[in-house]
């Protein structure tokens, strides 16, 4: 063995190749990849199944789904939303009721407050001739006897104002520590009951706040864009075939579709958009060249406005067209970082 090889590991600074080591097997630093030509769809694949559409829809923003596909989407939905629903809808009964307790013992807490300031107030004046000692012993008898008849008078509705705050301070105290209620009732460990086996997970621990379900929203998205998705927002998308004699099927074929205009193959390398009077694909640089010209159908001869012009999107097999259309082929995943 050469000098060389005995002192290979002596230097105290990693190469590039046990730094790459090093991260793999420890899991740290960021990970980098190209996409290639297979983890790209392809323009006339469902945005939901990634096959080639049977029956292609395609929306405003530009995406494309197989109508089935989409419908069951929706559907899926529409009962998610509807069950997000009714359980707000239970929350916000059982928030809309503490708080109701809550007044309730309030406004109870202040009668009683109110009785105790009314028996404590006298309302008998007190004559200028009376001598001193008589007025004082009238002002004691009359006290004594105004106490007493308020006394009587308020004595049934302190009665039923004290069992309502009795039933509210009992309820509010129904959580409250053996320590705080006196020990009479020994409150179980929620720690060890049989309803919260998992103590350990952060969400399940008695200190936690339950999760308040925020109010979901009516209408379906786009599972692409997220964009509020109608039925009628749905365009139905017509693809000419190409003309050859390959029985394959579609999935097995690597040119499906042409432009409807100028016979050109489509592909991901090739941009092209549906206009939405007629359903027709058409290349985007026919789109420049025939279509905006006088803003008309070339099949049906309708008018065009820009909105009907739908441009769609796929991904590309090549860089500069990735930049340009917003589409990214390279990908990283960061992870914590290692000094060596």
């Amino acid at each position: 063995m050469t000098r060389h090889g005995r002192n290979s590991t002596a230097n105290p600074v990693y190469t590039y190749h046990e730094r790459k080591a090093a991260s793999a097997r420890s899991g740290y630093g960021s990970l980098k990849a190209r996409l290639g030509k297979d983890s790209i769809k392809e323009f006339d694949c469902c945005c939901l199944t990634l096959q080639p559409c049977r029956d292609p829809v395609i929306t405003t923003e530009g995406f494309l789904y197989d109508r089935e596909a989409i419908l069951e989407n929706i559907l899926h939905q529409k009962r998610d939303i509807s069950k997000r629903t009714r359980e707000f809808e239970k929350q916000k009964e059982k928030l809309d009721a503490e708080e109701e307790l809550v007044r309730n013992a309030e406004d109870i807490a202040r009668k009683q407050q109110f009785l105790e300031t009314e028996r404590q107030i006298s309302t008998k004046r007190v004559s200028a001739s009376v001598p001193a000692g008589s007025a004082a012993a009238g002002v004691s008898t009359e006290g004594a006897t105004s106490g007493s008849a308020a006394g009587s008078t308020t004595t049934a509705v302190g009665a039923g104002a004290t069992r309502v705050a009795a039933v509210a301070v009992a309820v509010a105290t129904a959580g409250a520590s053996p320590a705080a209620s006196g020990g009479a009732a020994k409150k179980e460990d929620p720690m060890h009951s049989a309803a919260n086996p998992s103590f350990w997970v952060p969400a399940l621990t008695p200190q936690a706040k339950p999760t308040l379900i925020k109010k979901p929203d009516k209408h379906p998205t786009c599972p692409m864009s997220e964009k509020t998705l109608k039925l009628k927002d749905l365009i139905t998308v017509r693809f000419t075939r190409i003309n050859d004699d390959d029985d394959r099927p579609d999935v097995a074929k690597q040119v499906r579709y042409r432009c409807a205009i100028s016979g050109d193959e489509l592909g991901n390398h090739v941009p092209c958009a549906v206009l939405r009077k007629s359903g027709i694909v058409v290349t985007m640089e026919c789109v420049d060249k025939i279509v905006r010209k006088d803003m008309t159908d070339p099949t049906t001869g309708d008018r065009l406005q820009d909105k009907d012009i739908i441009r769609i999107k796929g991904g590309t097999g090549f860089a500069s067209s990735a930049a340009e259309e917003g589409h990214v082929l390279n990908v990283k995943a960061a992870r914590p970082v290692a000094m060596f």
